[in-house]
């Protein structure tokens, strides 16, 4: 009987998890730009079904403690997924705070501000390669 209300609370959880992550994608507006991007917007229910899935997923892996024999290209493929989702997240949040105008001012950049977005994801991709490299070495 324990077991199973720990497993109706956990499935519960992530119900809400699902709902919360899914609504603050939509009020970042990082869903309506992937959809604006890749023209998909007839796909929305698929969306929506992924995000879903994505953080019963989460919930699961973090309540749960399993391995998956997946492989190491399996790994890199998950991890470049993985980093596009991230990206996609922080990069919203900067357009929220209005961080590129703030850079670009202080810095006196007027023109080519895209090459300072593009400066600042490759910094972050650097620094990401350099701390799994390190760590996994």
């Amino acid at each position: 009987m324990g077991q199973a209300l720990v497993v109706i609370v956990g499935f519960a959880s992530g119900f809400l998890v699902a709902g919360g992550v899914a609504s603050v994608m939509i009020g970042l507006g990082i869903l309506t730009r992937f959809i604006g991007i890749s023209h998909t917007a007839r796909q929305i229910l698929w969306y929506e079904d992924a995000i879903f899935l994505g953080a019963m997923v989460g919930d699961v892996v973090t309540l749960f403690d399993f391995e998956l024999a997946i492989g190491a290209w399996m790994l890199v493929i998950a991890g470049l997924f993985i980093g596009i989702f991230i990206g996609g997240w922080i990069m919203a949040l900067a357009e929220i705070v209005d961080i590129f105008p703030v850079y670009s001012r202080r810095l006196g950049i007027k023109r080519n501000v895209s090459w300072l977005v593009i400066a600042l994801a490759a910094g972050k991709v650097v620094g990401s390669l350099l701390f799994f490299f390190r760590h996994l070495g």
